[in-house]
């Protein structure tokens, strides 16, 4: 008997061994791309950075994947982004040089004693 032969077993393991290698690559990728996914399909203001965030878990080993499924679901505030203080900011300084154009001045109290 010849141990240094290949042999039917060993094609065997070889082809189950290539199957699960294609497998866990299949998982990974389909894992990596979840969360990405997900925030586009739901119109989330920040898939991309979702999207990158997921690919750097999963090649962290899965450290931050689980913060970027969470960070999928949650969609920030407009107030979050700065948005409606900046709108507020803008609209409030609009109308205050508007009204100051516009308005004629009121007197101070000082000045309306006899």
């Amino acid at each position: 008997m010849n141990d240094s032969s290949f042999g039917t077993l060993d094609a065997f393991a070889f082809v189950v061994f290539a199957v699960l290698i294609a497998v866990a690559v299949i998982i990974i990728v389909s894992l990596g791309q979840l969360p990405g996914r997900l925030a586009r399909q739901w119109d989330h203001p920040q898939a991309s950075a979702v999207s990158v965030a997921s690919w750097i878990g999963i090649a962290t080993g899965g450290l931050l994947w689980p913060l970027a499924l969470i960070w999928a679901f949650i969609t920030p505030s407009r107030a979050a982004h700065g948005e409606a203080n900046m709108i507020n900011t803008a609209g409030v300084s609009e109308a205050a040089s508007t009204e100051s154009a516009s308005s004629p001045k009121i007197p101070a109290r000082e000045e309306m004693r006899p």
